[in-house]
């Protein structure tokens, strides 16, 4: 016959008539039967329903995991509690018997709650006069953890984790009816996925990985035993400690009660308990400043892809929301940085300027047609010890605040809250692409004299010009009758305050704007604003600041013909199962948060044209027009050996110096400045340095890549 199993109040009642709960926790009288047996109630039991339903579906906390684009190279992870879910089939037999022989032998027995386990440490405490023996199963050590794991509000949490009668009530009540609705079998694995066993490890994967450098399923009985019997008391029993007795006096107590169990043989038993205790410790990554050494430089590509997430809406309605999410949710992301052009990076960046110099020397590169950023180097050591940093080049912050050099992280190269650095006459892109979208052709004509009295009010060079902005060209062989070939190969102001005129100050601003270009400063912001653009005239010689990330993917955008990509860290992110993470666009659509998102900004011929423009500041030959003689970095052609278009750019007096170079392949934008002084000047000597990190970068990353050229643009275009 078959006996109808008890109610979970039957289980109860004669256990708290007996008064034997009490002697788990406190005196019985607390709680009468009645509180107990109403539990019973449809509400009671709805409520414990309810709640076990959330149990079931809640899943711990899990480690993210962040990766280079080859999939492989591990950056770092991010993790408040370290853990990464595993399956109870990837588990060694070893650690589930270990577990159980340590926590609960009869978890194969009961039904969530054990009542001779209760009836033991009733007499035990007894006969101790105190609390010497718990009566705590696995089902309900699992509830208590998922219980606080999943705890949305501070009440919850007091609840789950409070030392009171009633809260060990509310696991038994909760470890009965779990054990209806999931096997003993994922109640294990829950359980192993969840408990806590010391060093930041939280879970079997974590446990292993820390404490002997190897996944679960390869875990010896001895390692098994050393781990589950730290989980009663992770410090007291810690084996990586100076003395490893408690923790081998423990170990061994596993290993009895495994051989009892029949789970290793007397003859196994003694061998393994006179082994001592033989750790490989590791010490997982956690953040962007835990990268390994030789990965240091890359930490400011992490920062980066940190601001980037912290501002995606797929993962919360705030920052914080989001931030929680990446460091909580056990994603595995894979990077879009390139180690090979990281790499070449770094070493260009370094070879010009080392990291003792106040003059940060930084170059990103963006992948045209995707926004994917393959690199992003900076001359300068990614750490929060600033005690060792030299003095700050500012004069009015000298003996009161270290200077940012050598150990740094703030986001230099674009991604933070940083306003950037003034890039000179790369800006001229800009104007040339409005009025190229604005109809007018590369072959528009200006007599550009040395100096020019302009349209727009004041700012500058205003003496003797009646209150009206009058800037000259860098040199007098700038002078003469110019077309936007010749006038961009030699930067020649004059000609694109022309432009400028011509096609609105406020058209090159909103061009600006269009290539992901935001305003960071007051000044920036209020010259940006509608009312006042239209007499920016100044913005055509780059007076606004910009992070070299956003110059980058503003010419990669040139050489996608016309195709922008918003800047993007990331070529895949995947839930914990191994599906893409996905997020509802504006538009309505589902679509992977990883994707590229891109959008046609201006014709594919009007950015042919700029980019053969393009190509007279670099010494090569455009398809169509004249350069007119010579050019500002007519050696990056012979460096690159390929078709490379790019531009110059430099601050009055020499401030900073800028050059943003792209391919077909890749676009790269590179700076010198000093962030902590801005009126420190690079000076015209070491103006080149960006010119040649940009073009040696190239040549290296795409070294042994087929050649592609630039195509030519129309006819109509290029009168």
């Amino acid at each position: 016959m078959t006996r109808k199993p008890l109610s979970a109040a039957g289980r109860l009642a004669p256990l708290l008539r007996a008064g034997l709960i009490a002697g788990v926790v406190v005196a019985a009288a607390a709680y009468p039967l009645a509180a107990i047996v109403g539990l019973t109630t449809k509400a009671g039991a709805d409520a414990v329903s309810g709640r076990s339903l959330r149990l079931q579906a809640a899943m711990p906390a899990q480690t993210t995991y962040v990766y280079a684009s080859d999939g492989t190279t591990l950056l770092t992870m991010f993790y408040e509690e370290h853990r990464r879910y595993t399956k109870l089939a990837d588990m060694s037999p070893n650690i589930q018997q270990a577990i159980v022989a340590a926590e609960d032998t009869r978890f194969y027995k009961h039904h969530g709650v054990d009542a001779k386990g209760v009836a033991r440490a009733f007499v035990a405490n007894q006969q101790a006069g105190g609390v010497s023996q718990g009566a705590s199963t696995l089902t309900m050590q699992y509830v208590r953890m998922s219980l606080r794991d999943s705890a949305q509000t501070p009440i919850e949490v007091q609840q789950a984790t409070e030392q009171t009668s009633l809260r060990k009530i509310r696991e038994m009540r909760l470890a009965i009816d779990l054990e209806k609705r999931m096997s003993k079998p994922d109640i294990l694995e829950r359980y192993l996925n969840s408990a806590y066993f010391g060093h930041r490890a939280y879970g079997i994967y974590a446990a292993s990985e820390i404490f002997f450098s190897k996944t679960p399923k390869d875990l010896t009985p001895v390692e098994a035993a050393t781990l589950a019997g730290l989980v009663k008391s992770p410090s007291e029993y810690d084996p990586a400690s100076s003395d490893q007795q408690a923790a081998t006096d423990r170990r061994n107590y596993v290993i009895d009660r495994m051989r009892q169990m029949g789970y290793i043989s007397p003859d196994d038993a003694q061998a393994a308990q006179s082994e001592p205790i033989k750790l490989k410790l590791t010490d997982p990554p956690n953040d962007c400043v835990s990268l390994p050494k030789k990965y240091n430089n890359w930490g400011f590509f992490c920062d980066y892809l940190k601001n980037w997430w912290s501002a995606q809406p797929a993962f919360g309605d705030n920052p914080l929301e989001r931030i929680d999410k990446l460091r909580r949710g056990g994603y595995k992301i894979v990077t879009t940085i390139d180690p090979k052009i990281q790499e070449i990076s770094v070493s260009n960046v370094m070879g010009n300027e080392g990291s003792g110099s106040p003059f940060a020397h930084g170059l990103v590169v963006v992948e045209p047609g995707t926004g994917r950023v393959k690199s992003m180097a900076v001359n300068r050591v990614y750490s929060l010890d600033l005690s060792e940093n030299y003095p700050n080049s500012n004069p009015a912050l000298r003996g009161k605040m270290k200077g940012n050099y050598p150990n740094t992280v703030n986001p230099l190269l674009g991604g933070g809250d940083l306003p950037g650095y003034q890039a000179g006459s790369t800006f001229k892109m800009f104007t040339m692409l409005a009025a190229l979208d604005a109809g007018l052709p590369l072959g528009t004509e200006y007599d550009s004299p040395h100096r020019i009295v302009s349209i727009y009010p004041g700012g500058g060079e205003t003496s003797n010009c009646g209150g009206l902005w009058c800037p000259s060209n860098a040199s007098g062989a700038m002078s003469g009758r110019q077309t936007m070939w010749s006038a961009f190969g030699k930067s020649v102001n004059t000609y694109f305050v022309q432009l400028e005129q011509n096609v609105g100050a406020d058209k090159a601003v909103r061009m600006a704007e269009r290539l992901g270009l935001r305003w960071r400063t007051d000044v920036d912001r209020r010259q940006a604003a509608p009312e006042k653009s239209k007499y920016w005239g100044a913005f055509t010689l780059g007076v606004s600041d910009v992070t070299p990330l956003e110059m980058a993917n503003a010419y990669a955008t040139v050489a996608a013909e016309g195709r922008y990509c918003e800047a993007i860290p990331v070529i895949s992110i995947n839930n914990p199962d191994g599906t893409p993470t996905m997020y509802r666009s504006k538009s309505g659509q589902t679509v992977e948060v990883a994707a590229p998102r891109c959008r046609q900004e201006f014709s594919a011929d009007a950015a042919r044209a700029a980019a053969d423009a393009a190509r007279c500041p670099t010494g090569d030959t455009p398809a169509r027009g004249s350069c007119g003689g010579w050019s500002t970095a007519d050696s990056v052609r012979g460096t690159v050996g390929r078709p490379v278009a790019g531009k110059t750019g430099t601050t009055d007096s020499t401030r900073s110096a800028w050059f943003v170079g792209f391919t077909p392949e890749l676009a790269a934008a590179s700076f010198l400045a000093d962030p902590d002084n801005p009126f420190n000047a690079v000076g015209d000597a070491q103006s080149n340095k960006p010119v040649g990190a940009v073009a040696g970068t190239l040549k290296e990353a795409l070294k042994d890549k087929p050649v592609r050229q630039f195509t030519p643009p129309s006819e109509a275009i290029s009168r």
